[in-house]
């Protein structure tokens, strides 16, 4: 999928890469809650998210968790209570502390917890951007807290980016099947 560059291509991708996330987990056999994420100690795969989480629940924790820290922290930016996007004390350079802290935090949540909560939290994320102008979406810099980039970058990162990182999971965990 491009990355988008328009308020409306962001939104279309916001909706069309979740309804695949969606149509994917549909196509689990057993049922979403049936998914055991093992990928064998594949040694290509290297990064620590694919032996981090364990089922589609860990996987929709962590969406939810992402699609919470953009909105908290656009609505804390915009409040007036200037802060970065990850919550101290984590930073790009050890972000993937924050990943596991969040597996940790929710780990005595139900699948349909974690479902719910993230169709929640989407559907916010979406009311959110689909609340800003193409200019205050894609203008870098047009937000001081943004850095050198734009918002949209942001919101592309929290959800269609996402959403595509979890059916690559799903799909690579059912291909192991």
């Amino acid at each position: 999928m491009p990355r988008p560059t328009t308020k409306t291509e962001l939104i279309a991708a916001t909706r069309d890469r979740w309804a695949a996330l969606w149509q994917t987990i549909d196509t689990i056999p057993g049922g979403p809650e049936a998914l055991v994420l093992d990928f064998g100690g594949d040694p290509k795969l290297t990064e620590a998210h694919w032996s981090r989480d364990t089922d589609l629940h860990d996987v929709l924790v962590h969406l939810h968790a992402w699609h919470r820290l953009a909105l908290d922290w656009v609505a804390a930016n915009l409040g007036g209570d200037p802060r970065p996007f990850l919550p101290p004390p984590y930073t790009w350079a050890n972000y993937g502390e924050l990943n596991a802290a969040i597996r940790t935090a929710h780990r005595d949540s139900s699948y349909r917890e974690a479902a719910d909560q993230a169709r929640a939290s989407h559907a916010e994320l979406l009311a959110l951007a689909e609340s800003f102008s193409e200019q205050e979406l894609f203008e870098k810099k047009h937000f001081p807290w943004t850095g050198s980039t734009h918002l949209a970058s942001y919101l592309i990162s929290a959800s269609p980016s996402h959403s595509d990182w979890a059916i690559k999971k799903i799909r690579r965990a059912l291909r192991g099947r």
